[in-house]
């Protein structure tokens, strides 16, 4: 059995926060600080509440996103657990200049194929891919650091 990276608990735990937050509407702090209670490392504490925050503040800005690419489905009809990891991974992707978008997509995928259906993580795969090239198009991605930056090769 694989171990669980650090980062990926870290997302889980932003999943769970999210999700409870989603169905119950209040209490973004106190979920938080109860489902990171076990977390003893500050910088574990303070990279999931960037995912929470982010997913939080933007909500209407990455469902546009997300909807933008399932043109023909009500926001409605995607899983709960779906549109939260997708939000995750957008955030990540739009929010986190130091997190490889690759890193990023991989992650929201592995943590799908447990929590959410069997087809979830294909479908997961093909909005994030979307979103990126978007994002890269249209010059508004922001990575920095090395390995971060996607860089063609031109052969002789």
């Amino acid at each position: 059995m694989n171990r669980k990276s650090n980062r990926r608990i870290l997302r889980e735990k932003a999943l769970q926060v999210l999700y409870a937050y989603e169905l119950n509407g209040e209490g973004l702090t106190n979920l938080t600080e109860g489902i990171l209670s076990d977390l003893n490392s500050q910088t574990d504490i303070e990279f999931a509440k960037q995912i929470i925050n982010q997913c939080a503040a933007n909500t209407k800005m990455l469902d546009q996103k997300i909807q933008e690419k399932v043109a023909n489905w009500e926001m409605e009809r995607i899983a709960l657990i779906d549109r939260i990891l997708l939000r995750i991974g957008i955030a990540e992707i739009i929010f986190f200049p130091d997190i490889p978008p690759k890193v990023t997509i991989n992650e929201v995928i592995e943590i799908a194929k447990d929590y959410s259906t069997s087809n979830s993580n294909k479908f997961i795969n093909g909005i994030l891919d979307a979103v990126l090239s978007d994002l890269k198009k249209s010059g508004s991605l922001k990575k920095t650091g090395r390995g971060l930056i996607e860089q063609s090769v031109t052969k002789k």
